[in-house]
């Protein structure tokens, strides 16, 4: 059974996947890190207002001030000197260039790709993988080359800074919040049947996600479904 490898899927401008751009690493790294900062200041601080009492305290009283990005580290190591899955090459940057592109301004997004990070089937809810984010370091190291200067031989250094969706975000911390996720078949009008029992509101979906052209439904997009009182 082949070993599985990190796969790196770009996603476009609704965090849909792009599959045709989808990849592999070369070789699997040794081990990952993944840094998560959580931010609590103190009273007096920047913090709100709280009546001070009386006597001594061990220590000051904290306020929560919002979560951090996680970070995802890895060192990739690349090494075309021999052929891999019998595939031979004369240049690691054929392979390293991949990750290079996620650096890269895109046109039709103004931006570099989000990207989603996946190793292993099935892992437990709200672990490390998938992982989605946005390349926000890249270090590459070049260490063996051929008689004509080509390199053969790479170690990549990659931050990869956590990109969420707000939408999805804010559906795991509010359970009022609710989204639908778009289906083959789908209509506005069946979603607010659904939703509202009521077709004729699917304008308050569209205006909720911007819909300028209501027949415009990407299959896997995430749709907002405001509440209705």
């Amino acid at each position: 059974m082949e070993l599985a490898k990190i796969e790196v899927t770009p996603l476009d401008n609704r965090g849909g996947r792009v599959e045709g751009k989808k990849f592999k690493v070369l070789f699997n790294p040794n081990s990952y890190s993944i840094t998560k900062t959580v931010a609590w200041n103190s009273i007096g601080s920047s913090g709100p207002a709280i009546t001070r009492t009386n006597g001594k305290v061990n220590a000051p009283t904290l306020f929560f001030a919002g979560g951090g990005s996680r970070l995802l580290n890895l060192e990739l190591f690349y090494d075309v000197t021999e052929p891999v899955n019998d595939v031979a090459s004369d240049d690691v940057r054929k392979e390293t260039n991949k990750v290079v592109e996620l650096t890269r301004i895109q046109k039709d997004l103004q931006r570099p790709p989000a990207v989603e990070i996946a190793w292993g089937a099935a892992p437990p809810a709200r672990s490390d993988f998938p992982f989605t984010g946005v390349v926000s370091n890249l270090v590459q190291r070049f260490t063996l080359f051929s008689s004509d200067g080509r390199p053969l031989r790479a170690t990549l250094t990659i931050t990869v800074t956590e990109f969420l969706d707000p939408v999805l975000d804010q559906r795991q911390t509010d359970p009022e919040f609710t989204t639908r996720r778009i289906k083959r078949g789908d209509t506005l009008s069946a979603i607010a049947a659904e939703n509202y029992r009521d077709p004729s509101l699917w304008r308050v979906i569209a205006e909720a996600n911007q819909l300028d052209d209501p027949r415009d439904l990407r299959i896997g997009r995430t749709l907002t479904i405001p509440k209705r009182g």
